[in-house]
């Protein structure tokens, strides 16, 4: 890593900590350590560069250390204040505890290192190379993005023909959106509420803007904790799909004024707005669980409201309206699931982390990777799978000959 921001540590106190916390994430991630003893021996990154933007956690830490034990020369910066788990940043020497100005400060640090790979979740380290060091862009051979909010960040740029490195969409992998997105964002967001409110969701009502993946994830979690759950969409195949789901669907207007609870998880900004702010419960609680803290409109809430009561928990913040009603915002409108718990857990992380550092290694042995967003190659996707399936002890079966001919066949039918 590096010590260059060693005075940006907030209590370097907590690194024995970190590196405990760090310890126990790599034993539940079985299929990165299987690449790290590969890499190990191999070293497919012998003398490259590696800039990492990421959320600074346990998990992340044991990625490093296998991209590191293949030879990266790496450097590291937090892509989210709010989500850096300080005593983690504290055992890897980076920074912890910043504001906005030191966040760009370190992006530009990772960028100075000059990297052939980057690592993204957010897309905010590629917009800055695009952008303030485009003299660089040459010598970045691909980038990885990690998360849904990158991903559609840099599909755009891609299509305004402003895209010039290539990108591997990362968060695309099956083993990454069908898991991370669904299961890890699903238990770690409902965590994150639970440690911010000690709220008994059975019983109340919750509503879940957005039924991506991650929207998913969250919205059956929340049911299997006995919640009402309400969908809003603006998607009508996934409005029908939540339907079919047997969740009630409708429109952020009609459930404003019923719900106890909202979290936002579309990608996009504005989600909850003025006038549903207008209609809400006295005590609705407010939460987001995308990756930029736009969904929220904090700054319409802030001017509705005739004062805000910073901290009444760690992690939530009152907003008293003219009328007398409070909203009560948790997080600051950022990541719930890291600002407030500790992000995914290590096992579900343990196939999101290995797809990237595999496509790190695909990425860095191709010579001819157009500047456009690629998608994880099927492969990377079915190791990981059977790695993470053996890890688990289960087993599956295999085709015979007879059913491989009959499936690569058209003659035989009913």
């Amino acid at each position: 890593m590096t010590d260059q921001f060693a005075s940006d540590i907030t209590d370097p106190g907590l690194a024995a900590e970190g590196k405990r916390r760090i310890d126990w994430a790599s034993g539940q991630m079985p299929v990165l350590e299987k690449v790290r003893e590969r890499f190990s021996s191999e070293q497919p990154f012998s003398g490259t560069k590696v800039s990492a933007c990421l959320h600074v956690t346990a998990e992340t830490a044991v990625l490093m250390r296998t991209m590191q034990a293949g030879g990266a020369d790496l450097f590291l910066v937090a892509s989210n204040p709010l989500s850096t788990q300080d005593d983690v940043a504290a055992s890897l020497s980076i920074d912890d505890g910043m504001d906005k100005e030191t966040y760009y400060r370190h992006i530009r640090a990772a960028l100075d290192h000059g990297p052939a790979i980057t690592m993204d979740d957010g897309a905010d380290l590629v917009s800055m190379l695009h952008t303030e060091y485009a003299d660089g862009l040459e010598s970045v051979r691909c980038s990885m993005e990690e998360t849904t909010t990158g991903v559609i960040r840099l599909r755009a740029m891609a299509a305004d023909g402003a895209l010039k490195i290539p990108v591997v969409a990362v968060n695309d992998a099956l083993t990454k959106h069908l898991f991370d997105n669904r299961y890890g964002t699903g238990q770690s967001t409902v965590d994150g509420i639970i440690r911010a409110t000690d709220i008994l969701l059975a019983g109340s009502t919750c509503v879940v803007a957005g039924y991506g993946w991650c929207g998913r994830g969250v919205a059956t979690r929340l049911r299997g904790q006995g919640a009402r759950v309400i969908v809003t969409e603006v998607d009508p195949v996934k409005a029908l799909e939540a339907a079919m789901d047997g969740f009630a669907v409708m429109p952020m207007s009609e459930a404003a004024s019923v719900g106890d609870l909202f979290v936002t998880l579309t990608g996009d900004t504005s989600v909850i707005r003025s006038e549903h702010f207008e209609l809400m419960k006295d005590g609705a609680l407010v939460a987001n669980s995308g990756h930029f803290d736009v969904e929220i409109d904090l700054n319409g809430l802030r001017e509705m409201a005739v004062s805000v009561e910073e901290g009444i928990r760690n992690h939530v913040d009152a907003y008293l309206l003219p009328d007398g009603r409070r909203i009560n915002v948790l997080a600051q409108g950022r990541l719930i699931n890291l600002a407030a718990a500790e992000g995914h857990p290590a096992a579900v992380m343990d196939m999101s982390f290995a797809v990237q550092a595999l496509c790190c290694e695909w990425a860095l042995g191709q010579t001819d990777l157009g500047c456009h967003v690629h998608g994880v190659p099927a492969e990377i996707d079915e190791w990981v799978s059977r790695l993470k399936l053996d890890a688990m002890n289960i087993g599956i079966d295999t085709l015979t000959p007879e059913q491989e001919k009959y499936l690569r066949s058209w003659q035989e039918g009913t």
